[in-house]
């Protein structure tokens, strides 16, 4: 074309600039293919160079700025990622805890625990007595599979301390309060943080998935048990109000489960006696109380309690004074459950809490309902694995949130959960 013969041979219209005479020129039909590909590849690579020349020097300051970002990415990314579990020194526990007369965190019959600072970080030391010996090489490789462990759901434990019959586990600090206290305010009964079917769906969503992962442990090739669910032992997380599991790996590593199947056939009522049988009441399966075994179905026993719990905004079990014969009466969140499912979307919807203003869906009320009683079953055959439990609840919170958008009730209300 002109434009290429134009860059081999460029004009000038300076008379004694340099020219080239007729005699160079070769024939116009043996060069036609030639002159069409070899102006592209000079141009593009005179072009190029150019190019990426003044490209480079013109703009070393954006490159340099780009580097030190990508730095800055790369170590966020590390500071995200899990770290290597700790066996702390005895001596960094007392240190932190002040000789654990500092404020303590919580207190109960079974466990201590205080917020302080360990290592630069804000962790929560939990004290507990070990319920059986373990080695040494076993509590390391259980230590590094738990903390290898991530989910969302799932409050992350850094690492263990051994002192005498104590195993101190370090957990770190989620900013938020029990689901027990922002369910149930004592000071003022009538309010609540989850004041809405949606905030309570997705409760319940949260902990059956980090409950879900718990028992398979998606990616490690290995399952736990938790044996600690109930409602003080579920954070809420301020802000997002996520639901957080508390205790992960406690019951692997103080000892509380046995992977003997021998003992699990012949413990029976009458070896029971001589072993020390830990729960809440309310929350322990029939056959933990029975044998003192702690199963994964003994976790769904617990989850389906407390599941009740979030929707009827009442405690799992109480007394209450019976005026005629002067006893007590026992009255428990799963008998007056079933007396609800009992009586159909009626009864259902007189059960739910009232605080909740009527403002539900009934349909998918009664099917949590129906599910969390599936989880109380006395035979722990005839309740469901957790993966099962977590697909039902997924399903119903995700029919909540359309029926939100379909009465456009909204959805992503912030909350303080602050004291009142």
């Amino acid at each position: 074309s002109k434009k290429s013969t134009d860059v081999i041979r460029p004009r000038s219209s300076n008379s004694k600039g340099p020219s080239f005479s007729p005699s160079s020129r070769k024939p116009k039909t043996s060069k036609s293919s030639s002159s069409l590909s070899q102006p592209s590849s000079s141009t593009s690579i005179t072009n190029n160079s150019v190019l990426s020349s003044g490209y480079f020097d013109n703009n070393s300051s954006y490159y340099n700025s780009f580097s030190t970002q990508a730095s800055k990415n790369l170590s966020s990314i590390r500071d995200s990622l899990p770290e290597n579990p700790h066996i702390y020194d005895f001596s960094d526990i007392c240190l932190a805890t002040d000789n654990f007369r500092s404020n303590r965190f919580s207190s109960s019959s079974a466990s201590s625990s205080w917020l302080c600072n360990l290592q630069g970080k804000q962790v929560v030391i939990f004290q507990r007595k070990m319920r059986r010996p373990i080695e040494l090489a076993d509590l390391v490789h259980k230590l590094s599979v738990i903390c290898r462990s991530h989910h969302s759901s799932l409050i992350k434990l850094l690492g263990v301390s051994l002192s005498g019959n104590y195993v101190y586990l370090v957990y770190e600090y989620v900013h938020g309060v029990n689901l027990r206290d922002c369910l149930r305010n004592p000071k003022n009964p009538s309010f609540t943080v989850l004041s809405s079917w949606i905030s309570r769906m997705q409760i319940a969503a949260d902990i059956a998935s980090g409950l879900d992962y718990i028992h398979h442990c998606s990616g490690l090739e290995t399952s736990f048990t938790h044996n600690h669910i109930k409602i003080t032992s579920i954070i809420v997380a301020e802000g997002s109000l996520m639901a957080k599991i508390c205790h992960f790996g406690t019951a692997e590593l103080c000892g509380e489960v046995t992977k003997d199947e021998e003992s699990s056939k012949t413990l029976g009522r009458s070896k029971s006696k001589v072993m020390k049988i830990e729960g809440t009441r309310g929350y322990m399966a029939p056959e933990l109380q029975f044998t003192g075994l702690v199963t994964q179905k003994c976790d769904v026993y617990a989850y389906g309690v407390v599941i009740l719990e979030l929707l009827s905004g009442k405690e799992a079990l109480k007394f209450l004074v019976d005026e005629e014969s002067g006893g007590y009466q026992r009255v428990s969140v799963i008998d007056t459950a079933r007396e609800a499912a009992a009586g159909g979307s009626a009864g259902v919807r007189t059960w739910i809490d009232r605080r909740l203003k009527d403002s539900f869906p009934v349909d998918v009320a009664e099917k949590m309902v129906l599910v969390a009683l599936e989880c109380v079953e006395e035979d722990p055959k005839k309740r469901p694995d957790m993966d099962k439990v977590a697909g039902q609840v997924s399903k119903l919170y995700l029919e909540s949130k359309n029926w939100a958008d379909n009465i456009g009730l909204p959805t992503d209300i912030s909350v303080s959960i602050a004291p009142r």
